[in-house]
């Protein structure tokens, strides 16, 4: 045995050496960039970021963890030439692509953003809204830094600085809107190129609404407005609460036919709500329902930052146009609001106009703290309820609006 042993003992350990070097050389620690290794930190920092400081971390976490596994080498999970095309093979999706590959189907169709719209519309109360339907304008007007941060998209691509087309321009706006899955929505039908950077950018302010807004806040109005208390709104009968996503899904889709996606399941979500006699859906469509859509959609989205996509001047113009985005459409909410309080005497405190950004329910209660600091008796929160739902609608018809004019 012994003999034997000692025979055969040299290639037996020539053997496994080769196989243990042909594993280490086919391994990511041989193969990875220094792009690759930047994209993996970011991923760690943005997992910091949604598990210590808890910013947006429903989606944030799932988005970098997403990030860290597209960019490991040889994962062969997500290959971002199966989609950036003119136009997508879905056989060789399904026959070759990985399991990220498939899963982004659910983004690239256009199906994930619009069924976490029906689970939102099932946790909505659009009883604000009706009770004070001026919340309407107020929550128009904060759409503001949309177009204005779409102009300096423009702009920037004139004054030669970055090269952005007007689909993407479009994209970069929305963030504006202060809507994930609508940022998501658009940039997905627009410029999925850049779906990685947007998503990034668009959850991070969303989680940032408590330190951005404030100092705008108080910037555009003075210590009198900011006192200002506000009737109490109207009691809303079930009857209209009913009739209004109905009435409102018809008005939409009848203007802006490329929103019904959006505004349309966020309507039925409510109803599902409102009407009373469909519990078991309405607890499906917003826990089990949106969780699953939740992690797919954030997981894949993620998976579309690749170095190559994600390390450019690009993703820093974006991340600085996401903010110009978010603090025009707050100013723009708050100086309309001003308009009405002079317009009604002083009756509407300008706080309100703030929520208009679509964050929901960060942004109005953004408004009523800011509010309670000046006077810790004053309620603003169901005030500003109705321009907070009524941003979600208008972020919502402002992206159907540009995939109609740019898609």
């Amino acid at each position: 045995m012994t003999g034997i042993l000692a025979a055969t003992g040299i290639p037996v350990i020539d053997t496994f050496l080769n196989t243990v070097s042909e594993l280490w050389q086919q391994s990511a620690f041989c193969n990875i960039t220094w792009q690759q290794g930047v994209m993996l930190l970011i991923s760690f920092f943005l997992m910091y970021l949604a598990i210590v400081k808890q910013y947006e971390p429903m989606l944030m976490l799932p988005i970098a963890f997403g990030m860290a596994l597209t960019n490991i080498p040889g994962g062969e999970l997500f290959h971002p030439e199966l989609f950036f095309v003119s136009e997508i093979n879905f056989g060789e999706v399904l026959h070759s692509g990985g399991v990220l590959d498939i899963l982004y189907l659910g983004v690239k169709l256009g199906i994930f953003p619009p069924l976490i719209f029906l689970g939102i519309g099932c946790m909505t109360d659009f009883g604000p809204l009706i009770a004070n339907p001026k919340s309407f304008l107020l929550g128009a007007a904060a759409q503001g830094g949309i177009f204005f941060t779409f102009l300096g998209a423009c702009a920037l691509t004139a004054t030669g600085i970055v090269d952005f087309s007007l689909p993407q321009a479009a994209s970069i706006g929305i963030i504006g809107g202060a809507d994930g899955p609508t940022a998501i929505w658009l940039t997905n039908a627009l410029a999925p190129e850049l779906l990685g950077s947007i998503a990034v950018a668009a959850y991070s302010y969303m989680a940032l609404v408590p330190v951005i807004q404030p100092p705008i806040m108080k910037a555009l109005t003075t210590h009198k407005e900011r006192k200002v208390k506000m009737a109490m709104l109207r009691p809303v009968s079930k009857t209209e609460k009913i009739i209004f996503p109905i009435a409102v899904t018809i008005i939409v889709a009848f203007i802006v036919p490329s929103a019904a996606p959006l505004v349309g399941m966020l309507m039925l979500g409510n109803l599902f709500k409102e009407s009373g006699v469909v519990d078991r859906l309405v607890k499906t469509a917003s826990n089990e329902l949106m969780n699953i859509i939740v992690i797919m959609l954030g997981t894949t989205v993620g998976a579309t930052a690749t170095a190559a996509n994600f390390l450019s001047i690009r993703t820093i113009m974006i991340v600085v146009l996401g903010l110009l985005a978010f603090c025009v459409g707050t100013a723009c909410g708050v100086l309309l609001a001003k308009l009405m309080n002079k317009v009604t005497g002083g009756k509407i405190n300008p706080l309100i106009g703030s929520a208009g950004v679509s964050a929901v329910p960060m942004a109005a209660r953004v408004s009523q703290k800011v509010g309670q600091e000046e006077d810790p008796s004053n309620f603003l929160l169901m005030h500003a309820m109705g321009p907070n739902v009524a941003g979600v609608i208008g972020s919502a018809v402002a992206a159907g609006a540009l995939k109609a004019i740019f898609g």
